[in-house]
């Protein structure tokens, strides 16, 4: 399986975005789609999850702000982004797993900036 994220770019604050992650090969055994996030200087962060069964989970600081979402038929992710903050800015990196994480998928990235 091979992930291309797609989709930053610099936006104000306040405003929106919406990263794709899309799958080439078979993901029949992919459990979870899952964005991540890293900031400069800092730890990289789960901002939100879904599951083959279709459930969603975020970090608390993006919750209400983020949805996550998919489209199996074009075997992609989404990741709707609204009311950014500048703490928003980071590269962001979508993950796909199997089942207990025997296989783990990583994009290469997308950069997205908040800033005026």
């Amino acid at each position: 399986v091979q992930l291309q994220a797609s989709g930053g770019g610099l936006v104000e604050p306040g405003g929106s975005l919406r990263l794709s992650c899309a799958a080439s090969g078979s993901i029949f055994s992919i459990n979870r789609m899952d964005w991540y996030r890293q900031a400069p200087g800092s730890q990289c962060e789960s901002v939100a999850v879904i599951t083959r069964g279709g459930s969603t989970n975020y970090a608390d600081s993006v919750k209400g702000r983020f949805t996550i979402s998919r489209d199996n038929a074009k075997n992609t992710v989404y990741l709707q982004m609204n009311s950014l903050k500048p703490e928003d800015t980071a590269v962001y990196y979508c993950r796909f797993a199997t089942n207990y994480e025997r296989l783990v998928y990583w994009g290469q990235g997308t950069l997205v900036t908040v800033s005026s």
